[in-house]
């Protein structure tokens, strides 16, 4: 009898120490509503754990004009969650929503006590002009909850793709002059959270701010002229900056700078471009050149891309106000003609601003060179290699 007693409590020990075992193990493991995952979410730029997750910039309209927004996306299956906000404001308000299989969107937006505050009704569909099929853009109308106050909306998706964590914010440059009759509205993108980006931001935040002082040394105090009655809105001169990024990950980033002046009583006003390419793994401002083999006949091969593809956009659409002569000047081997180059996953998005190579009413002329064309002339460890493997 002893012994069977003493196997018996030899069992049952076993067993104890086994189900503690098991009941340990089990607590280790998260549960499916556990928090751990927020540790793991993606940075800005990357995938999100359970979706995708997109980037816009764009505008909205009111009774003054247009105003920049940002919105950032998380889309799972036909589920949308994000936020939005207002450079000027710089506070996030939380949006939920959904997206069907035709594209229509709508987005509610709420407050922060979770009160309904307005309503983004729209079409999700691929962006138009765009160096890059699969980036997308939302356009539509934005409301309040009743459906009054409607008002119209567009984002466009925007090239990011950091895998480290940081954040792309818009910084603003806004003034106003009674005296000299101007306003500045400028804004620039500035990246945040790893020390690698901070040459890239001083050399965006140094181009911007020096084209708005440049404007500003410009304007001098209005002069009263008794024989000229200028329209409210032609009396006052303005500067105009926004952007788009045409690429960015974690060791490349090229943004495309617009800018729109106005000067006091003129017919209209003009545009310009400029790009910044930037090295993040060697901390320089990329130029053309940079981007191919030494000595190689680069500027002929863009031209000569670029020409033939406005030639046959002119024959296909007889009402693009192409002109051969400007064709020929404004997009001749010249290196000035090429200032506005963006790199990009598709290869080199070129601008050519009203004037070069069409009429102004025509706009700016876009011009995708892919990276097919210009294969035999990349420089193999320069920072276009990879997207033209």
């Amino acid at each position: 009898m002893r012994t069977l007693r003493s196997f018996l409590l030899l069992y049952l020990a076993i067993v104890l120490i086994s189900l503690g075992a098991c009941r340990k193990q089990a607590s280790n493991q998260p549960t499916a509503n556990s928090n751990d995952a927020a540790v793991h979410e993606a940075p800005v730029g990357g995938k999100a754990l359970a979706g995708d997750k997109f980037y816009f910039r764009g505008t909205i309209t009111t009774g003054t004009g247009n105003l920049a927004i940002e919105m950032a996306l998380v889309r799972d299956g036909e589920r949308l969650t994000g936020t939005y906000f207002y450079p000027r404001v710089g506070k996030n308000i939380t949006l939920g929503g959904t997206v069907d299989k035709a594209g229509n969107v709508e987005l509610k937006e709420s407050d922060e006590s979770g009160k309904e505050t307005g309503v983004f009704k729209g079409q999700w569909k691929p962006a138009t002009d765009s160096p890059d099929p699969n980036l997308n853009e939302i356009e539509g109308k934005w409301s309040k909850p009743d459906g009054s106050k409607q008002t119209a909306f567009q984002v466009v998706q925007q090239a990011i793709e950091f895998t480290v964590a940081v954040r792309v914010t818009p910084k603003v440059i806004k003034e106003a002059n009674k005296e000299k009759l101007y306003t500045v509205d400028a804004e620039y993108p500035q990246i945040e959270g790893d020390p690698r980006f901070d040459s890239f931001n001083r050399e965006a935040r140094g181009l911007i701010t020096r084209d708005v002082a440049a404007f500003k040394t410009g304007q001098t105090v209005a002069e009263n002229n008794p024989g000229e009655v200028l329209a409210d809105e032609a009396r006052e001169s303005t500067l105009d900056i926004g952007y788009e990024i045409r690429c960015a990950t974690d060791d490349l980033v090229s943004v495309e700078f617009s800018e729109g002046t106005y000067e006091a009583g003129a017919a209209h006003g003009n545009s310009a471009t400029t790009v910044l390419n930037y090295d993040v793994r060697n901390g320089k401002k990329l130029a053309l050149a940079d981007l191919f083999n030494p000595k190689s006949n680069y500027l002929s091969v863009i031209s000569t891309y670029c020409i033939k593809n406005l030639r046959d956009r002119a024959q296909k659409d007889k009402d693009a106000m192409l002109d051969e002569e400007m064709m020929k000047s404004g997009a001749s081997p010249k290196a000035d003609n090429y200032r506005a180059v963006a790199i990009t996953k598709k290869g080199l998005w070129i601008t050519f601003d009203p004037y070069q190579v069409a009429a102004y009413a025509a706009g700016p002329q876009h011009v995708l060179v892919p990276y097919s064309a210009l294969k035999d002339i990349i420089k193999a460890d320069g920072p276009m290699a990879a997207f033209a493997r």
